[in-house]
């Protein structure tokens, strides 16, 4: 049985607006909705539970999240990333890599891996070429803020979500089911 999808591209969401998780979450959902396998990989969230990791298990083996974040992690909060953090990425990577090229998924979202290859918990090269590899039918998405320069040029798609105005900046905290 052929592939699903025809072809594969390469997508990255970065910037410092709000919104490129959902996003993918969306592209997720459509991806769901037409049959499609969809593996959606946490990098850097995931330490505290969103909502998505609720609805994950309605799908069966159509949807797999799996969230690495430390819950303790500094770099969940800006600070410096530990040997701990760099584990927690290699596990991450190990994990996404053998979702990309297993051919049991359409689409694989690597959430706030754009963040963990800024952060240096990831070698860009190893990740670039993976994807340059990758079956020609799996479609990739990278989220996060940070994207590196070589993986906006190695992408098909890029989206730079931008803020103009957000609640943070008036002292309204993330509500659950909006922002996680």
């Amino acid at each position: 049985m052929p592939p699903p999808l025809p072809f594969g591209l390469l997508q990255v969401y970065t910037g410092t607006g709000k919104g490129k998780t959902t996003a993918a979450l969306g592209l997720a959902c459509r991806a769901l909705g037409a049959g499609l396998r969809v593996c959606f990989v946490q990098f850097i969230k995931g330490a505290v539970p969103s909502a998505e990791s609720n609805i994950a298990p309605l799908f069966g083996d159509s949807f797999v999240l799996r969230a690495f974040a430390r819950r303790s992690s500094p770099v969940i909060f800006g600070g410096q990333p530990t040997d701990e953090d760099r584990r927690a990425a290699s596990q991450a990577w190990d994990f996404a890599a053998a979702a990309i090229t297993s051919g049991d998924f359409d689409i694989v979202v690597l959430d706030e891996i754009n963040n963990a290859l800024h952060l240096g918990l990831l070698d860009l090269e190893r990740v670039l070429d993976l994807l340059r590899r990758r079956p020609s039918h799996v479609e990739v998405i990278c989220t996060g803020r940070n994207a590196p320069p070589a993986l906006l040029e190695a992408a098909d798609l890029v989206t730079e979500m931008r803020s103009l105005r957000h609640p943070y900046d008036t002292g309204i905290q993330a509500r659950k089911g909006i922002e996680y």
